[in-house]
């Protein structure tokens, strides 16, 4: 039983072996650090001691390893993310010390690319990472790196990303989807426009987004790959016409005036799925309670955040160099669901980027997986058909996230799969992926 006090930590853990009883009785002190970060964000923050405390969050078996059973077998786990918003969940997670109360302790890590996160994630370096969907589907089938079997644990966000395009477009009347086409059939040159990952979500989005206006993004521009950082510094130099990138980097380019947003991530596909909690499988089989417990802060941390009045804070908190290094006021609008274009229209939008919604954020969907799987087929990532169903059931780890759900009540769907009309008017749901895959007009 664990009682977190203003100044007290009080720790009780019962270890019941078959000849004995141990009560162990452990008490900590936390040495006051006003310029400490994390304290502020304690003090600022109203409802921590709440959340790390009430809601019926925390069961017995959470915090009070009955026989050890459930204890992790590493207490210490390195997560790897990089500066976007939606790396909060695992920045909260640790700051806010919801991993203490399962008996681990998260380093968050810094990483310069997705290739970055990739590699340290198979070598070892790091234990799990914030990532994108699509990279980790991708390493899984070695059409993205090396082949490694990989695991998702939970789905850290839905929504919030954007394509952004450059300021020279918009003074040559470029403003949308439609007027881009007509610039690129009439005005004969080369179009550049940037992705963060190859098999990874900003990839797909943008193919979408260019395909459904009539663009071949293989054939019709050129696409190259950026780390989320340095694309508002590409852009401001020339070297590309558009990008897509989670946020804050859509806002950053108006805020800096050399881009405009012309499509929201969300206008795609309505509550898609982004970043995810990810790792190796060879890491969940090795540390299932570890992996079970990581996933578990995360989740609750993932609530934490969706409640919008401990946004602003948050915001503060990951505007940090630390973590997403941008300014806040950059951050918080967006995180807050405020747009604004940069080009005239502001509007508060109905779907911007969540990290919970009662539960049906968080679910590792296999059709969301299975999805990915269809654009890199589409795309000619992917060369030979395969058993979408069979790869998803294999990466996406529902019993290990329906057993931490159910401790933290947290509501399950009541399917793995799920429906929705992306913005040329098909509709996913999983049903027949092959299909699906070879249906579109434009496609490698």
């Amino acid at each position: 039983l664990e009682v977190a006090l203003p100044r007290l930590r009080l720790m009780i853990m019962v270890h019941l072996p078959k000849d004995e009883t141990n009560l162990i009785l452990t008490t900590e002190t936390t040495a006051d650090n006003a310029h400490s970060r994390r304290d502020f964000l304690k003090q600022s923050v109203t409802a921590a001691g709440a959340g790390l405390l009430g809601g019926g969050m925390m069961s017995l078996s959470s915090s009070a390893w009955a026989a050890g059973s459930d204890k992790p077998e590493k207490t210490e786990v390195k997560v790897g993310f990089i500066p976007l918003t939606d790396c909060a969940p695992i920045v909260v997670a640790s700051v806010l010390g919801f991993d203490k109360k399962y008996g681990i302790k998260i380093t968050p890590s810094k990483e310069a690319s997705w290739a970055g996160v990739r590699d340290k994630l198979n070598n070892g370096e790091l234990d799990a990472a914030h990532v994108l969907y699509g990279l980790i589907y991708g390493v899984q089938l070695g059409i993205g790196g090396p082949a490694k079997d990989m695991a998702v644990l939970m789905t850290l966000n839905q929504n919030g990303q954007a394509i952004t395009l450059s300021n020279q477009l918009k003074e040559q009347g470029v403003v949308d989807g439609r007027s881009l086409k007509r610039m690129i059939d009439s005005n004969k040159r080369e179009y550049t426009f940037a992705q963060t990952f190859p098999t990874g979500t900003h990839a797909m989005w943008l193919y979408y987004w260019l395909a459904a206006y009539g663009i071949d993004p293989m054939n019709d521009v050129k696409t190259i790959v950026v780390p989320p950082p340095q694309m508002v510094a590409n852009m401001r130099v020339g070297n590309m016409d558009g990008y897509c990138v989670g946020e804050p980097w859509g806002a950053r380019a108006i805020s800096d005036g050399i881009g405009f947003t012309t499509a929201t991530t969300q206008e795609i596909w309505p509550n898609h799925p982004e970043k995810v909690l990810g790792c190796t499988k060879a890491f969940v089989t090795q540390y299932p309670n570890t992996a079970r417990a990581m996933l578990m802060a995360v989740l609750e941390a993932s609530r934490y955040i969706d409640d919008v009045k401990n946004r602003p804070a948050v915001a503060k908190l990951i505007a940090d160099k630390s973590y997403v290094n941008a300014p806040e006021q950059v951050i918080e609008q967006r995180f807050l669901g405020n747009y604004d274009n940069g080009i005239g229209r502001k509007w508060k939008d109905a779907n911007p980027m969540q990290f919970y919604r009662n539960g049906e954020v968080s679910f590792p969907y296999l059709s969301d997986g299975m999805w990915f799987l269809t654009q890199h087929k589409r795309w000619g990532l992917l060369k030979k058909e395969v058993d979408y169903l069979a790869v998803a059931k294999s990466i996406n780890q529902i019993d290990m996230y329906k057993e931490a759900a159910t401790q933290l009540g947290v509501p399950l769907p009541s399917s793995p799969m799920r429906s929705s009309k992306l913005i040329d008017g098909k509709v996913w749901d999983g049903s027949n992926p092959k299909a699906y895959a070879s249906s579109f007009a434009i496609k490698a």
